[in-house]
């Protein structure tokens, strides 16, 4: 899992080369929308899933993003753990008590384990997601992303070893730095193992025993 560089929807220049005629702007301006995108990536079945918001990539749009992927998983797979490997940012700490909160509901409610792997600072490069994401940026350097709706649809172009990414424009409003009390998290924390030494790289959220 890994949220990607902002897009900026409007007539601007992203580099690159193109055979369009399309004249991109010569100054800067507003763009008329900022699209986050937020990618979910399966290594062992080169499979990408892209959600854009014109919102923010906040903990709940983290996990509202992985609830609409579950039917995909469910379906192909008797999952009974999930293991997620994320960079650890503000958003998505294992320390983050809204995010916590959610991903822990999320494993009771589907009676599945999840397993947070946490990359160290400056290492997310070792994600498999961040390379899907430099094949994206390749993919549209040079094109004009004049619109919201043009952002995921050319996205939804893009191939990885053969094969399209599925797209979601998501809606809804995310707030950032959503905080629970400490009696509130007291209960989630009974649910959670941490790896002694790598309290905070290293989680499991123990439900499918349960």
């Amino acid at each position: 899992m890994d949220a990607k560089a902002n897009v900026n929807a409007g007539p601007f220049s992203r580099g690159g080369c193109s055979r369009q005629k399309e004249q991109a702007a010569d100054h800067d301006f507003a763009p008329d929308t900022v699209l986050k995108p937020f990618g979910i990536f399966l290594p062992a079945y080169d499979e990408t899933y892209l959600y854009f918001t014109e919102n923010r990539i906040a903990a709940d749009f983290t996990v509202d993003a992985l609830e609409k992927l579950r039917p995909v998983l469910k379906n192909r797979f008797e999952l009974h753990t999930l293991v997620l490997n994320l960079d650890n940012g503000p958003e998505n700490s294992s320390r983050r008590t809204q995010f916590v909160r959610r991903i822990a509901d999320f494993a009771r409610k589907e009676q599945i384990d999840i397993n947070l792997v946490c990359y160290p600072p400056y290492h997310s490069k070792y994600n498999p997601a961040e390379r899907v994401r430099g094949i994206l940026e390749k993919h549209w350097n040079g094109e004009i992303l004049h619109s919201a709706e043009k952002v995921p649809g050319l996205a939804g172009s893009m191939k990885w070893n053969g094969k399209n990414p599925a797209v979601r424009l998501m809606e809804g409003i995310y707030e950032k730095g959503v905080k629970l009390s400490k009696k509130i998290m007291k209960e989630y924390e009974e649910m959670i193992e941490r790896m002694e030494g790598l309290e905070d790289w290293s989680v499991n959220i123990m439900c499918f025993s349960d």
